[in-house]
């Protein structure tokens, strides 16, 4: 097999569609697909399951996928050091539940490099897809919270997927709603209280379990709820339906605006899930980059410094 294979195999499955990687690569439609023919004979084994709606890995060819993105990343770092022009950029790239904090601290940490050298990427994604872009190097940091209703269940498959979580820091719950909400003005927000008003989630997708959830008390029993997919449809539906959502406190107005407001949820109603921890995914088997490095500790700076600021006025 080539190195071009590698990548080709790799875009499609990036894409999920063979057409599309196609499009991607400026490669024909029958090219591809014998590429990948000729390395599933090669190795002898089937790479992806293939149907009407695109393609899909199989059980090995995820493994295969995984071991093809280090010898390509290995190529690219080697050309990088040793080709002629060293015009390659270097890469890096950080996927987290969807945290206005993690977004500030991509920001301050990409202010460290010339952006011309390097090819950044944070991506706001779902918790399986956080775990699952960290395995499989798509990612070099994922940032997600434990407690303790999800605990078991997450590092299970943090531990499958040979990763390591890095404890940051550790929050009380808040109510995370806009200025102009009827509630906006207590000190305290009961469970109870909130019940005539649309509770928010970050959609998980068709298989996404409760553990999987952002939020807090994802198997209470809530009147009205209401998934979406972004953080600032999330704003949008706090305003408009004086929707809320529960989650660290920790916010980043820069990024959100100041319009919003945090308000402690009192601790007796969450239940076993008083607490919840925020910390990063990396890779137990790979080194952490220069970038990585500065970015976890522009993260832990933020939210420590954060953390105790939203306690002090509480």
């Amino acid at each position: 097999m080539t190195l071009t294979q590698l990548r080709y195999i790799l875009v499609i499955s990036e894409t999920g569609s063979i057409n599309k990687a196609a499009e991607l690569l400026y490669v024909s439609q029958p090219s591809l697909t014998n590429a990948v023919k000729e390395v599933e004979k090669e190795i002898g084994i089937t790479l992806f399951y293939r149907s009407g709606k695109g393609v899909t890995l199989t059980n090995d060819g995820t493994e295969f996928v995984l071991y093809a993105r280090q010898v390509c990343e290995q190529y690219d770092n080697l050309l990088e050091k040793y080709g002629k022009g060293g015009n390659l950029k270097k890469k890096f790239a950080v996927s987290t539940q969807h945290y206005s904090f993690a977004v500030h601290a991509f920001v301050e940490m990409v202010k460290n490099f010339d952006a011309t050298e390097y090819e950044f990427a944070i991506r706001e994604t779902r918790t399986r897809e956080v775990i699952s872009d960290v395995s499989q190097m798509r990612s070099e940091i994922g940032v997600l919270y434990l407690s303790s209703f999800n605990r078991p269940a997450l590092e299970k498959v943090i531990h499958t997927a040979n990763l390591e979580f890095r404890h940051l820091v550790t929050c009380r719950p808040y109510v995370y709603l806009w200025k102009g909400h009827p509630l906006a003005g207590e000190k305290e927000i009961a469970f109870e209280q909130l019940k005539a008003y649309p509770c928010l989630s970050f959609e998980q997708g068709d298989n996404g379990s409760f553990y999987f959830s952002e939020e807090i008390l994802p198997t209470a029993e809530y009147p009205c709820i209401i998934k979406a997919n972004d953080r600032a449809t999330m704003l949008n539906l706090m305003v408009g339906l004086n929707a809320y959502i529960l989650c660290s406190g920790v916010i980043c107005e820069e990024l959100n605006g100041s319009d919003y407001l945090a308000v402690p949820f009192r601790e007796e109603d969450a239940g076993g899930e008083g607490t919840m921890e925020i910390g990063c995914l990396v890779r137990k088997d790979r080194r952490i980059s220069r970038m990585g490095e500065l970015y976890i500790q522009e993260l832990d700076r933020y939210l420590k410094e954060h953390v105790q600021d939203v306690e002090s006025r509480t």
